[in-house]
């Protein structure tokens, strides 16, 4: 497995990027991860790509460093997911310590993220990987 940290810009973002994104997130467009990818460079977001032997990419994380009064600095993952054709085969695991040794390199306290309540099955993952629930995240929609 190869894993690629994909710079702005780079046609793999939508290409090979985005169709495993949409597995998590059916409702993004071309053009709104696009517009996503525009604003959201500013603010940290980045895209790391996992690539299997035969180059097919598998699995996708998009993250940033972000710097708050808890934690005061922390690697915050806003996307992870796994190709569904490959599942339960260390993609994710990869992905995450990819992630942690970024978070690691940039004097992070801590590598977080928020699953959906209804996701058991990644909760299942994360209990493996040894993270904790360590909240509730409360959100309001404004419709």
């Amino acid at each position: 497995m190869k894993i690629i940290d994909l710079e702005p810009g780079d046609p793999r973002l939508t290409d090979d990027l985005l169709p495993v994104l949409l597995e998590l997130r059916p409702h993004l467009t071309e053009d709104l991860f696009r517009s996503i990818l525009a604003e959201g460079q500013s603010q940290g977001l980045r895209f790391t790509a996992a690539y299997d032997e035969d180059g097919v990419c598998v699995g996708a994380a998009a993250w940033r460093i972000v710097a708050n009064t808890y934690l005061v600095r922390k690697l915050y993952v806003d996307d992870l997911v796994t190709a569904a054709t490959a599942r339960s085969n260390g993609v994710g695991h990869a992905l995450l310590a990819h992630l942690e040794g970024h978070a690691r390199a940039a004097d992070c306290t801590a590598l977080t993220l928020d699953s959906g309540t209804q996701r058991t099955d990644a909760h299942r993952f994360y209990f493996r990987e040894r993270m904790a629930v360590t909240a509730f995240s409360f959100e309001k929609p404004l419709t």
